[in-house]
C-alpha cells in the first residue's frame, strides 16, 4: 500500500476520533455506533433531528470524513488547512442539518464542502488582496520626512490629523477609511460610492498632498 496513502488514512482516523469526541464524549460510542451501521443517511439525519443526539452525525462523519478531507486538500491546497475545515464542516452541520430537507446527504454534503472551501478561499484571495493594496502604499508612511525623528508620538498622532484637515472631502475619506479603518479599496467604494479607479486616485494625491502638508508643518515647528 502506497505510504502517502497510509499517511493519509491514520490521518482520517485521528480526525474521526476528535470529532467523535468533540459531538459527545460517551465510552458507549462503538455500541451506538454498531446498533446503527445499517442505517441509512436519511435515516440518521431523520434520528439526528428528531433526537438532537449528536452521536448520529458523529457515524456520518465516520462515512464521509475521508471524502470531505480529500474535496478540501484539493481545494485548499494545504495539509493543516483541509483537516482544519473538515472539523468546521461537520461541526457546522450540527446546526444546518436541521435546517434543510437532504435526500441524497453524499451529494448535498460534497457541494456543501465545495461551498465551504470557496468561501476559504475568497477570504484568503480578499485577505491577499488587502495586503497588496497596504504594501503598495506603505512607502508612504516611509517616505514621509523627518517623521521618524520626532520626539514624541502623540506630535507625530497630532501632526498628521492636523495635515489631513487640509485634504479636500473626498480624499480625507478614501485615506481615513484606508489607513484608519484598514478598508480595501472594493470595501472604500462600497462604502462611498465612488469608483475603484477613483478610490485610488484620491488616495494617491492624497497621499502626495499630506506629504506636501507634513513638510509644511515640520518646517513651520520651532527648533530645539
Amino acid at each position: 500500500m502506497n505510504l502517502t496513502k497510509i499517511i493519509f488514512d491514520f490521518k482520517c482516523q485521528i480526525i474521526i476520533g476528535y470529532f467523535i469526541n468533540l459531538v459527545n464524549k460517551s465510552t458507549d460510542f462503538l455500541v451506538f455506533d454498531n446498533k446503527y451501521t445499517n442505517s441509512s443517511d436519511k435515516e440518521l439525519i431523520t434520528f439526528f433531528s428528531e433526537t438532537d443526539d449528536n452521536r448520529y452525525v458523529g457515524i456520518l462523519y465516520q462515512r464521509y470524513s475521508h471524502l470531505v478531507l480529500g474535496l478540501c486538500f484539493k481545494y485548499l491546497k494545504n495539509k493543516n488547512e483541509a483537516e482544519d475545515a473538515v472539523i468546521q464542516i461537520f461541526t457546522k452541520l450540527l446546526q444546518d442539518l436541521k435546517k434543510h430537507k437532504i435526500e441524497y446527504f453524499k451529494s448535498w454534503l460534497y457541494v456543501y464542502s465545495k461551498n465551504f472551501c470557496l468561501m476559504e478561499l475568497r477570504k484568503r484571495q480578499s485577505l491577499l488582496k488587502k495586503e497588496l493594496e497596504l504594501k503598495e502604499n506603505a512607502h508612504f508612511f516611509v517616505d514621509m520626512p523627518d517623521l521618524d525623528h520626532l520626539k514624541e508620538k502623540e506630535r507625530q498622532i497630532g501632526m498628521m490629523e492636523s495635515a489631513i484637515q487640509f485634504l479636500n472631502k473626498e480624499q480625507k475619506m478614501c485615506i481615513e477609511l484606508f489607513y484608519f479603518q484598514n478598508k480595501s479599496y472594493i470595501e472604500i467604494s462600497e462604502v462611498t460610492g465612488f469608483s475603484n479607479n477613483d478610490v485610488k486616485s484620491y488616495i494617491q494625491n492624497g497621499k502626495r498632498n499630506l506629504k506636501i502638508k507634513i513638510e509644511s508643518l515640520i518646517n513651520e515647528q520651532p527648533e530645539g
